[in-house]
């Protein structure tokens, strides 16, 4: 076979595979030589070889016999003058072209060929799928996410981030995973060109255990550390299993020491994960570390009315009753997965029966969701629990002192009893030692406000509200 031949497979396998395949893995390869009915080729990397032998070795073997070769198989190797001008990077293929965030790549002035503007990179990648709803415009902000989007907000521009990792915590449903994914999609949108591998921590597990079952770990370590951005989910998983950790932690230093982004999301902060490999606990730490707390009225709100208006515009038929929207987000107040299905259930319900959405409908189509979410919680268990957790006495919480160690515990019970119940300020202040109601609408609002700064107080008021809602 000649290389004017295979010139003209070059041009059958470009229709076949497409123009990015193309660009991205059948370019970079170059012909050597046939030997003993054996097409062998040049390859800038053994993971490159390894790949295009397993997803492409076929096409083009049926290419090479069409165009009249006397061919049986194909094979890749690494050749001296291409491993050497892949170690420079010079004309290394854009898929398998390492990059960082603040890098020339990230910042637009790559040294690749003009010819490989267009291709992703990311046809290799293992990752998960990403929800096209879950973006950045869909993300309703309130205080207890405000300061985790800022900071993902920040990832995503791809500039003068000081932080790595950035670590995002909190429990089910508050939005770690909405915006993972909506960082995902904004790096993908403003850096086509670069390497962005999302997953969850248990599809690396998976993936980093079926590459000991091949004995194929060098390929493993080629794909997860060759990219520009890793985004791990719920880190949580991986926690007490020894290798699978070990691994992880020498693919974190291999990336962060090349200046590669890393964003992380867990169920709780990297010291309270008591699993999790202290060495990694340690590099987490290092970075930012983010916690979204509880849904609030307002929050729960903002994404009812998001939802709601989303929802009208597909069907205007479907009516909405003053009220409803406020009543849902007062009494439904898990976390933003079910105030988001509730509201999906009630816009279907009301769809199927053709009535106007009221509170009456509320009540009868969400009759579950509000019976298992219904405040039962008493003012006299909200304080006796407070004191227990602060170790005060109960004379100290409803008396007159205004000491630090007493003021907040009494601000922690003034939030949790108007957050938990459907007692008015005045009751709860009347409960509280006789105040007045002004003051208990200040200590709900201090509390808000401290939980919003203070990861502390955040934690204190969720182990509380768990604590009174078990």
């Amino acid at each position: 076979m000649t290389h004017e031949t295979w010139g003209q497979v070059r041009g059958e396998l470009l229709k076949s595979v497409g123009e990015n395949n193309f660009s991205a893995w059948i370019d970079p390869i170059v012909f050597d030589r046939l030997d003993a009915r054996t097409a062998r080729f040049h390859v800038p990397t053994n993971f490159f070889g390894s790949w295009v032998s397993q997803n492409f070795g076929d096409v083009i073997l049926r290419h090479l016999i069409s165009a009249g070769v006397g061919v049986d198989r194909v094979e890749f190797a690494v050749g001296a003058d291409m491993a050497s001008r892949a170690v420079n990077r010079n004309d290394a293929p854009a898929s398998v072209m390492p990059a960082s965030i603040g890098s020339p790549l990230i910042n637009g002035t790559s040294a690749r060929p003009a010819s490989a503007a267009h291709r992703t990179g990311t046809e290799d990648l293992p990752g998960a799928t990403l929800n096209p709803a879950y973006t950045f415009d869909n993300f309703i902000v309130g205080k207890p996410n405000e300061l985790a989007h800022a900071a993902a907000r920040r990832v995503a521009e791809g500039r003068d981030v000081t932080f790595n990792p950035l670590f995002l915590y909190g429990g089910v449903g508050l939005g770690k995973t909405h915006l993972m994914h909506a960082i995902a999609w904004d790096l993908r949108t403003r850096f086509p060109q670069a390497r962005i591998l999302y997953l969850s921590a248990e599809q690396f597990m998976y993936r980093f255990v079926r590459s000991l079952r091949e004995q194929d770990t060098m390929t493993f370590k080629q794909i997860f550390r060759s990219v520009d951005v890793l985004m791990v989910d719920d880190v949580q998983f991986i926690a007490g299993k020894t290798s699978t950790q070990e691994e992880f932690f020498h693919t974190f230093n291999a990336l962060v020491e090349e200046g590669k982004q890393i964003i992380i999301s867990g169920d709780r902060a990297p010291v309270d994960m008591d699993e999790l490999d202290a060495r990694i606990a340690s590099r987490l730490q290092c970075g930012l570390v983010v916690d979204l707390h509880p849904t609030d009225y307002e929050l729960r709100l903002g994404v009812l009315q998001h939802k709601a208006e989303q929802a009208m515009a597909r069907n205007p038929q479907i009516k909405l009753a003053d009220g409803v929207l406020q009543f849902m987000a007062q009494r439904i107040s898990t976390n933003i997965r079910v105030v988001e299905g509730a509201l999906t259930r009630l816009f279907a319900f009301a769809d199927l029966v053709r009535r106007e959405i009221t509170i009456e409908m509320v009540q009868d189509c969400l009759a579950d969701i509000l019976r298992s979410t219904d405040r039962k919680v008493t003012l006299d268990q909200i304080i006796k629990t407070c004191c227990e957790y602060y170790k005060i006495r109960q004379a100290d919480i409803t008396g007159t002192s205004r000491a630090r160690a007493v003021a907040r515990p009494r601000q922690m019970a003034m939030y949790l009893s108007k957050t938990l119940t459907t007692r008015s300020y005045p009751e709860i202040a009347r409960k509280l030692g006789g105040r007045d109601h002004t003051t208990v609408l200040y200590g709900v609002r201090k509390i808000e406000e401290l939980m919003s700064v203070d990861s502390q107080i955040a934690e204190d008021a969720e182990i509380l509200r768990r604590m009174l809602e078990a």
